[in-house]
């Protein structure tokens, strides 16, 4: 069975980690479905696609979100 879509409470907790590191929110792609792995990858028009991970409980994927985003060049830590 595919994982269910996002709703807005992981995509609120996606954008905080978005926000809290300055990246703007229209250069951010998050697909409704979640995957695994989930990733997070710059895309050719530079905007970042972040894909949630469907394994990791939603509480513990914010710190890799943030480190994958500040690797890419995503903001600044906080």
């Amino acid at each position: 069975m595919p994982p269910k879509p996002l709703g807005m409470k992981e995509i609120e907790r996606v954008l905080a980690v978005v926000d809290r590191l300055g990246v703007h929110r229209e250069a951010v792609v998050i697909p409704l479905r979640p995957a695994s792995p989930g990733s997070v990858k710059r895309l050719p028009n530079g905007k970042f696609e972040i894909v949630v991970d469907a394994d990791v409980p939603l509480d513990d994927w914010p710190p890799e979100l943030e480190r994958r985003l500040l690797e890419l060049g995503g903001g600044l830590p906080a």
